[in-house]
């Protein structure tokens, strides 16, 4: 499979796939990278799909940027390659998992876009937030306070993240999105799913084996099964 990497606004980017005039844009989750999106790419290439994928602050090749994966961090890099598939593709889809959908319903959430996929996503992230916190034992008034709270070296509690969660409210999602997750997930609610699916009149599909992270083969077999279906 062709692949090509190309440097977007100082961003490094991944294009998989022959010239065409339809590109999904991969967005991995936390602790992923761009070089995920060479499985899907494998799937996508066939039925007329180029895939493109950048690493989000602080992962894959970026990890020395430290970690950031805050909506005002990320949205200047989500911009500019929004901005650039817009001048090189006329048909635009996306591909993401867990806290890169949340990103994309975020700040794509007027945009022009053929489909979504979303793998386990983080679709109530004040939900998880606050689970996280009751986990730890902070409370609101201590994040406030302190504004930033370590949790591990990959977790901190952020008082204005938390802020800039609840200023932001998903009021209109009419593209056609397909959903994936497991019932095993324990990062939110089962029904935050079986909510948002039938609020914005999505396809659902559940691994009753499946986590979080769909990591073993059985997971592999499913998840690929289910993009290849709906691709």
């Amino acid at each position: 499979m062709l692949q090509e990497t190309k440097v977007i606004g100082g961003i490094k980017v991944n294009i998989y796939g022959e010239k065409s005039d339809k590109v999904y844009f991969f967005i991995h989750g936390q602790y992923g990278n761009k070089e995920e999106a060479a499985a899907f790419a494998s799937l996508a290439e066939p039925k007329g799909w180029q895939v493109l994928s950048m690493d989000l602050p602080g992962h894959g090749e970026r990890q020395d940027e430290g970690y950031a994966l805050y909506p005002w961090v990320v949205a200047p890099d989500l911009k500019k390659i929004w901005n650039f598939m817009g001048l090189h593709w006329e048909h635009v889809a996306i591909r993401a998992n867990s806290i890169g959908a949340w990103f994309c319903l975020k700040f794509f959430q007027f945009k022009r876009m053929e489909k979504c996929l979303f793998v386990s996503p983080v679709l109530d992230m004040e939900q998880l937030i606050l689970k996280m916190m009751k986990e730890a034992g902070v409370s609101e008034q201590r994040l406030q306070g302190e504004k930033f709270i370590k949790l591990d070296e990959a977790n901190v509690l952020s008082w204005e993240f938390l802020h800039c969660v609840r200023s932001f409210n998903i009021r209109n999602w009419p593209v056609e999105t397909h959903i994936l997750y497991g019932a095993k997930d324990t990062m939110l609610d089962n029904n935050t799913f079986t909510a948002f699916a039938k609020r914005f009149n999505c396809a659902l599909a559940v691994m009753e084996e499946g986590e979080h992270w769909f990591h073993t083969p059985e997971q592999l077999a499913f998840l690929q099964a289910w993009e290849q279906k709906n691709i």
